[in-house]
């Protein structure tokens, strides 16, 4: 396998691969020319579908700054909002239903770093770099959800259709449909009725 198959797959990777550092070295190029564009802009969608490629639908509006790892592991619904610093570390697939709003400053990572020191400290390669390894596990936000300000989304979580998840909220498990969730770690505080 591949480092980028061995990253997607959530298994233990190099994320110092030649292809890896190329792929976020694009990503983190058209990041900084989407940013150092006026909201205005027409060519801010150009950069975005340089970016997702087709993992991008109509109507989706990203404030800016934006800051993605790679861009094209994410897929946005059509009609999301996401407010300024947005920060998505998508090393695994990131699914972002339809209609989701995030506000500012809200951060989803999907890696994820061995606990083990052993397997988490440097190490140098044949080349002579030093290298480390990671994992990453998928994110997934179902339709219509709010995703307030400063919230962090943990590696691995599911957050289903229509639930709210509180500002300053870090989301550690998945969270069920249809639900307010707050705090660190991330609880339903109750369901939201009709």
């Amino acid at each position: 396998m591949t480092e980028k198959e061995k990253m997607l797959a959530g298994e233990l990777y190099d994320p110092s691969d030649a292809l890896l550092v190329s792929q976020r070295q694009m990503a983190h190029s058209l990041c900084r020319q989407y940013n150092n564009l006026d909201e205005t802009d027409e060519e801010r969608n150009l950069i975005l579908k340089k970016l997702f490629g087709e993992n991008i639908a109509k109507g989706v509006y990203l404030q800016g700054p934006v800051f993605f790892d790679y861009g094209m592991n994410t897929q946005i619904g059509e009609n999301t909002y996401a407010n300024f610093n947005f920060t998505v570390l998508d090393c695994a697939p990131v699914n972002i239903g339809k209609n989701v709003f995030f506000g500012p400053n809200v951060a989803i990572y999907t890696p994820l770093h061995p606990l083990r020191w052993q397997e988490r400290n440097m190490f140098t390669k044949s080349d002579g770099s030093l290298a480390n390894l990671e994992y990453a596990k998928p994110i997934s936000i179902g339709d219509n959800c709010w995703i307030a300000g400063n919230v962090t989304i943990c590696a691995g979580v599911t957050i289903g259709e229509g639930s709210v998840i509180g500002a300053g909220s870090v989301v550690v498990r998945d969270i069920p449909s249809g639900v307010v969730a707050v705090g660190n770690p991330c609880k339903v505080l109750k369901k939201i009725m009709e």
